[in-house]
């Protein structure tokens, strides 16, 4: 099917009266804010940013040296960023899927994949251990195909996947519309091993976890620069300073501390609703007994799922870039790109016509041209960082932060000896054709949507070369 763009009345109706708050951090159990940093520190390890890469770090760190002083510092709440806004999908993939790991790292897929299923089984494993009360579940996640090109992507998808070992399953579209009720879907792949979570209560429960170790966590506390000072780095907080020996910088999509960053990472804008819970014979006309996570196999993408009370989180689609990397509370919310998920939701799920909308936001995603996480050192060692995750952190930012660490050792580990860990993504260039290149990028994807998946010559040469822009 092609979804249609203008959304009817109906849709922007829906709209117009949500709560513009992520609805994972909506939550009562939120944590009170941690105080903000009041006097000069030293430390032993500066964390900066308090989303999942930040607080892995610490906790891993904490359980590696309980001696360590380490120090944990967010610019607003822990996991307000990208780590409260996402879906809630964990991934195995540390590459953005299969596909994109065997063209990027064919030598090393195996283990790849190895690495990847052991990060996730050792976050459920800490979930467990650490009493974490999140929803974590291994629901599993489906790819549906909702254009006629897309069902043989999918099966050739699922083909890839299984030659070499992940053991996804192909689904025709009857086998597809028998697990969930949608008009829309011709066909779907399955991967058994994706789990769903509550991510902000993940944050939380990592953050009190790190607390109970000894990190001393404080919110509110920018780091506005960071200086090499021989044998440590300075960052600079207001009017105070913390001395830390190394540093491991965790800001995602946000501005970053380091201008070697900046060439790699776009802030890209993503829109997400919550519907209100669905009634009994709601969910008895849709089907979905095994709760899966779903996402749709166009370039311009949806992902939906259903969340522990009984409602359907729906979003992606529209991917906004705004000119010299923009960020910034005017841009979480998008009242047009909301109609249109509401519009996109009502034709994939007819039969659920007049169930309204409590939520809607939006947030950035740390994209890179190569989909998958990069790191670096900077400060002759002594600050490590990573970025890059578009998207697929929820999982992924475990193994990013186990990364950083081994480079703040300086000891070789099997991780840091990966291409994928010793390499960069391209850059993207600078505005304004930084500008440009992505307007036409996104023009492209949509054409290709429209027009059968036949990719342009633009798109063929991106891909040639190993660039993209994923929506």
């Amino acid at each position: 099917m092609r979804f249609s763009d203008t959304p009817s009345p109906a849709s922007v109706a829906a709209v117009s009266g949500l709560r513009h708050l992520p609805y994972w951090l909506d939550d009562p159990q939120r944590p009170a804010a941690t105080p903000a940093l009041q006097s000069d520190i030293a430390c032993d390890l500066l964390i900066v940013g308090a989303g999942f890469t930040g607080l892995w770090a610490a906790l891993l760190a904490a359980e590696a040296g309980p001696g360590r002083r380490i120090v944990l510092l967010d610019a607003g709440r822990i996991g307000e960023g990208a780590s409260g806004r996402n879906g809630g999908f964990m991934s195995h993939s540390l590459t953005h899927g299969v596909g994109n790991g065997v063209a990027r790292w064919p030598g090393e897929i195996a283990e790849l994949l190895r690495l990847g299923y052991e990060n996730l089984d050792a976050i459920e494993e800490s979930v467990d251990a650490l009493g974490i009360e999140c929803d974590f579940r291994r629901a599993g996640e489906l790819t549906v195909a909702v254009a006629e090109h897309q069902v043989a992507d999918l099966q050739r998808a699922c083909d890839q996947m299984r030659a070499v070992g992940v053991p996804a399953q192909f689904l025709t579209s009857a086998q597809a519309r028998a697990r969930i009720a949608s008009p829309a879907y011709l066909g779907a792949s399955v991967d058994p091993a994706v789990a769903l979570v509550n991510p902000a209560r993940l944050a939380w429960g990592l953050a009190r976890a790190c607390a109970e170790r000894g990190v001393i966590v404080h919110e509110a506390s920018p780091v506005e620069a960071l200086r090499d000072d021989a044998d440590e780095v300075i960052a600079k907080v207001g009017a105070r300073r913390v001395q830390a020996r190394r540093v491991a910088l965790a800001t995602n999509a946000f501005p970053p501390l380091l201008r070697q960053i900046r060439r790699y990472v776009v802030p890209v804008y993503d829109y997400v609703l919550m519907t209100e819970p669905l009634s009994s014979g709601q969910w008895s006309s849709v089907g979905w007994e095994g709760r899966e996570g779903v996402g749709d196999a166009g370039n311009q993408f949806h992902y939906y799922r259903p969340t522990a009370d009984g409602r359907i989180l729906w979003g992606g689609y529209d991917a906004l870039y705004h000119r010299g990397n923009g960020m910034g509370p005017q841009f979480e919310v998008d009242v047009a790109a909301f109609a249109r998920l509401a519009e996109h939701f009502r034709q994939t799920f007819p039969q659920l016509e007049g169930l309204g909308f409590t939520h809607g936001w939006g947030g950035a995603i740390d994209t890179c041209a190569r989909f998958s996480p990069f790191w670096g050192q900077a400060h002759r060692g002594k600050t490590a960082y990573v970025a890059g995750y578009t998207g697929l952190g929820v999982g992924s930012s475990r193994f990013g932060a186990q990364v950083m660490l081994d480079l703040l050792d300086g000891r070789p580990t099997e991780r840091t000896e990966l291409a994928m860990v010793r390499t960069k993504p391209w850059p993207f260039p600078p505005e304004p054709l930084r500008s440009v290149g992505i307007g036409w990028t996104v023009a492209s994807l949509q054409s290709a949507d429209r027009n059968g998946g036949r990719r342009n010559l633009w798109l063929r040469t991106l891909d040639r070369l190993g660039l993209g822009f994923d929506s």
